[in-house]
């Protein structure tokens, strides 16, 4: 099949999910509709003409709902003939969305494709959708709905993870991201959004002081899930400082085989997804990474810049404890724990995040990995251009 490219990719800040948050006045549709406007100023004729647009989006139900990436489409006046896909792959959507545009392109069935993601946090609340899966009490116990967060505690008991290295890896990602906001190296693909330039949820004040003082925040969600985890009780270790903050935010790449006009900034090597044991929950990125790794020929080893989700404390602090990976290649600007994780859009705005941190260091080979509850997961290798 013929090479795939990801010719450019940006995003926006991350707003809080609150009413005055920084994006809270603007519309899903709208944050899609300026990450396209930005794209197609950058790449130029490569962006003229897309033949689809492929949406991530989590909590697809009244801002969200009625086909957000259809509505996107029209509201950004996007081509008639372009086709829109809207697509839940919880926290891995927007990779997902990246990962199927480039199986389209790299098939021939499509030349060009606008692929990404969007959550408005503040205008579709987390769980606003009432599916029925959230109470399903017909299904067997491992395989209930069990909230993210307490697939993170209970990760961590069964790892051994403790409280301190939950609160090392915190600390160490509120602190790149806080350094990272005045590096415009790392802020290369990052476009001002309404009125909001910069990342809204750092928390630069944080300590090692502070993070310890700091109680863990979920304990009493057990007791609302006893069949779910078959009477397993275990010591809550996450504070809200090792949860994402919830956010709003978008991000979109555009992605093509090799056409004249602007150069690509990456060819994409290798993408791969995994389903994971619904129990452990938060361990199917490890899954997927381990495939794409090997689809890429490659190792950790190889990979000059990483960017692995911060699905709370635990997956980051468990990825740089297990596996043989120098700290100082992954999530340079900081993570989710800092920047907050608007759920549909995290997959697309790290892979902006990862080209950014690529060019920086000029290095040849970039990890993206996404990591979602009940046993999902994605991982994308590129190559940046020379």
């Amino acid at each position: 099949m013929a090479d795939v490219f990801l010719y450019d990719a940006v995003r926006t800040p991350r707003g809080k999910a609150r009413p005055d948050g920084g994006l809270a006045n603007l519309s899903p549709q709208e944050l899609v509709r300026q990450q396209a406007a930005a794209l197609a100023a950058r790449c130029g004729d490569v962006a003229a003409h897309p033949d689809a647009l492929i949406l991530g989006c989590v909590t697809q139900t009244g801002a969200q709902g009625g086909h957000i990436a259809l509505v996107a489409k029209l509201h950004a006046d996007l081509p008639d003939t372009m086709a829109a896909h809207s697509l839940n792959n919880y926290c891995a959507s927007g990779l997902t969305a990246i990962g199927l545009a480039v199986a389209k392109v790299a098939s021939g069935e499509i030349d060009v494709a606008l692929a990404g993601g969007v959550e408005s946090m503040s205008a579709a609340p987390f769980l606003s959708d009432h599916a029925g899966f959230y109470a399903n009490d017909e299904l067997p116990p491992r395989a209930r709905f069990v909230p993210p967060v307490l697939g993170a505690d209970r990760l961590a008991h069964a790892e051994g993870i403790t409280r301190a290295e939950l609160d090392a890896v915190a600390l160490a990602s509120q602190r790149k991201a806080a350094i990272a906001e005045g590096d415009a190296a790392l802020q290369k693909s990052r476009i001002a959004t309404g009125a909001l330039a910069g990342e809204e949820c750092i928390r630069p004040q944080t300590s090692a002081e502070s993070l310890a003082a700091m109680p863990a925040a979920f304990g009493a969600l057990q007791a609302e899930y006893p069949d779910a985890l078959e009477g397993t009780r275990f010591a809550p270790l996450h504070s809200v400082a090792h949860a994402p903050p919830i956010c709003d935010g978008a991000g979109l790449a555009l992605v093509a085989r090799a056409a004249p006009g602007p150069p690509a900034r990456a060819r994409v090597v290798a993408f791969a997804e995994s389903g994971g044991d619904p129990v452990a929950s938060l361990t199917a990125g490890f899954a997927a990474m381990d495939k794409v790794l090997v689809r890429a020929g490659l190792s950790l080893a190889d990979i000059d810049r990483i960017e692995f989700m911060e699905a709370f404390a635990v997956t980051i602090a468990k990825f740089l404890r297990d596996r043989d990976v120098d700290p100082e290649r992954v999530n340079v600007s900081g993570g989710h724990l800092a920047k907050g994780h608007p759920m549909g859009a995290s997959g697309a705005i790290l892979t902006s995040t990862l080209l950014d941190a690529l060019d920086a260091c000029r290095g040849r080979y970039g990890l993206v990995v996404l990591t979602g509850a009940m046993g999902v997961g994605a991982a994308m290798v590129v190559e940046r251009a020379a």
